[in-house]
């Protein structure tokens, strides 16, 4: 499988933490690498070049999140998200002023976080880019560059945004996505509406592609494509 939404670097000491954002960011299609401290997650940078830095501010070691952000910031406009504990203003007004990107104090919402990922690649990178032109899925062919859907080597005419959809479930193939993660990739967080809107653009494409599309509902969860 392909790993559409690139590599996101967490900096976090807390294990807690650490497992929770790396469960849900992986839920969204994300490859990411966890790191304990900032000697490690400057290394993960440098070697990874990351499309994201997610970064604790009260590191163990030599280098706080702030030290890291420095050195980050120092060789280019990486993205960095920060988490901390600190509710102290002056905290946020200098992680906004070393060159973040958002700022989350914690707890926060797992759910909010990887939103506010996503807003931030949308401003910085086009994240619908795919990582293969062409997704095949046994009989179903995704056609990114041409905006083209094949089934059995057939041509079926889509709507945009019944595209739009089937290729965010071609850019998460195996990956069961609830209504609200397929709401936020397709129409965008921004956007205030029913998640039966999700189901009823899936139900056109089962319709229009008929009992071959391996689109299956995943009880209790949402949609998973293969």
């Amino acid at each position: 499988m392909s790993t559409p939404s690139g590599t996101v670097v967490v900096v976090e000491d807390d294990p807690h933490i650490a497992d929770l954002v790396d469960l849900y960011l992986r839920r969204e299609g994300f490859r990411v690498l966890l790191a304990r401290d900032g000697d490690e997650g400057l290394a993960l940078v440098n070697r990874e070049d990351p499309w994201i830095v997610i970064l604790d501010v009260g590191l163990p070691g030599r280098r706080d999140g702030f030290d890291v952000c420095r050195e980050i910031r120092a060789k280019g406009k990486m993205p960095v998200l920060f988490l901390t504990a600190r509710e102290d203003e002056m905290d946020r007004i200098v992680g906004l002023e070393l060159g973040a990107d958002d700022y989350m104090v914690k707890p926060f919402s797992p759910r909010e976080l990887v939103a506010r990922v996503r807003a931030i690649l949308r401003r910085t990178r086009d994240v619908a880019v795919p990582v293969h032109d062409v997704v095949v899925v046994g009989e179903l062919e995704v056609d990114h560059r041409r905006r083209e859907v094949r089934m059995g080597g057939e041509v079926i005419p889509l709507a945009t945004r019944e595209f739009d959809l089937l290729a965010f479930f071609s850019n998460n193939v195996g990956l069961a996505l609830s209504r609200q993660q397929l709401l936020d990739g397709v129409w965008g967080v921004d956007w205030y509406g029913d998640e039966r809107t999700v189901d009823v653009h899936v139900a056109q494409l089962r319709k229009k592609l008929g009992s071959e599309l391996p689109l299956a509902t995943v009880w209790g969860v949402g949609y998973r494509l293969g």
